[in-house]
This record gives C-alpha cells, sequence and structure tokens, in this order.
C-alpha cells in the first residue's frame, strides 16, 4: 500500500509540474477554422490626453497596451472607435504615431496604413512592422481639436493577431475627461502652470 501511494503521489507532481510550467511548450496562436486568436489578448494599460478642456488644437491622445510574453502572435493592429457621445472627436489621421513603450518615449515604431470607417467612427492602425510579444506599444492619435462639450469620452479598443483573417479581442474602453472652461472643474490651460 505504501509503494502504491508513494507512486501516485510522484504521478500527481510529475503531471502538476508539467500543466503548472510554463517553459515547457512554447505559446502558440490558436487557429479555429483558419482564425487567428490571441493565446493571451494585449491589455489596454493607460489613455491619457496633453490637453483636456474644450476647443483645444494642440491634444494628442495616447493609448498604451502591453503586448503579453504569451499572445501567441504579434499585434497586427488596432481599432479605436469613440463610443457615441455629446461631440464627437474628429482624428487628423496623417499625424497618428506610435511609440515602443510608454507615452513619454521617444522611440517611434513603424506604422501602415491608417484609415477610418465613418460608419462606426473607429480608426484602424496597422503595424508594419507587427508589435512583438513582451513589448509595450502606445499609439498617438491627433484630434483636430478637442470637443466642444465637457465630459468623459470612451473609445473602444479593439486588438487583432497578426493573421488573415484575425479575431480582434476588445481590450475596454479607454477614458479621455474634457472639462469646459467656466466649470467649477480643474481648469487646464497651456498658459497657466501648476
Amino acid at each position: 500500500m505504501k509503494r502504491f501511494l508513494r507512486h501516485f503521489v510522484l504521478s500527481i507532481g510529475i503531471a502538476a509540474s508539467s500543466i503548472f510550467s510554463t517553459n515547457l511548450i512554447p505559446a502558440q496562436a490558436v487557429q479555429v477554422r483558419g482564425t487567428t486568436y490571441f493565446v493571451s489578448p494585449p491589455r489596454l494599460v493607460d489613455t491619457s490626453s496633453t490637453q483636456n478642456y474644450v476647443y483645444a488644437w494642440s491634444a494628442t491622445y495616447y493609448f498604451t497596451l502591453d503586448v503579453p510574453e504569451n499572445a501567441g502572435e504579434p499585434l497586427q493592429r488596432v481599432t479605436i472607435a469613440q463610443d457615441p457621445a455629446i461631440d464627437r472627436v474628429r482624428f487628423n489621421l496623417r499625424e497618428t504615431e506610435a511609440f515602443d513603450g510608454g507615452s513619454r518615449s521617444n522611440t517611434r515604431i513603424g506604422l501602415g496604413e491608417v484609415t477610418q470607417d465613418e460608419k462606426n467612427r473607429a480608426i484602424t492602425v496597422n503595424f508594419n512592422p507587427p508589435v512583438a510579444p513582451g513589448k509595450r506599444v502606445t499609439i498617438a492619435l491627433s484630434p483636430y481639436q478637442n470637443p466642444a462639450f465637457g465630459g468623459v469620452y470612451l473609445f473602444g479598443i479593439t486588438a487583432f493577431p497578426q493573421g488573415d483573417p484575425a479575431y480582434g479581442q476588445f481590450l475596454g474602453f479607454g477614458r479621455i475627461s474634457i472639462y469646459d472652461r467656466g466649470s467649477d472643474s480643474v481648469f487646464f490651460s497651456p498658459f497657466f502652470r501648476h
């Protein structure tokens, strides 16, 4: 009986170590009926704006994503779609940039085509080359100007792995707060330094 229990415990230990070990099998992309999926999708880690008051002309909106080591595939493209709000934010797509790391990074990364679907207000940013697993990337969008009305503006973020066709994984909403100049909220001005 002791011999049986020892063998049983040893077998359980070997099985558990193979299940929980992340070094045995490298992450592979999941393909279902020809469509590529992330094994572990990217994560939206930050959203910010350089100017948070209405009508600002020189704002930049930053969307920062982490692509995990076990993503299985590189990040090929991201869509950023404004949720219906009081006012629509219009972007100058020619000024779209992407950076390796956070929004303060100076290391630009290559972009492919940047397009906008007018029907659903979605901007698609293609990376060229795709962003490798284990990297952080920040997308910088330049609105022609901030909206005319204060409030919280939501942007739905969807990430697509490399592959054709590829399944888009919704990552959540990035929030940009815009403040009215005459309200009791914090007053943001390019001429006023805190």
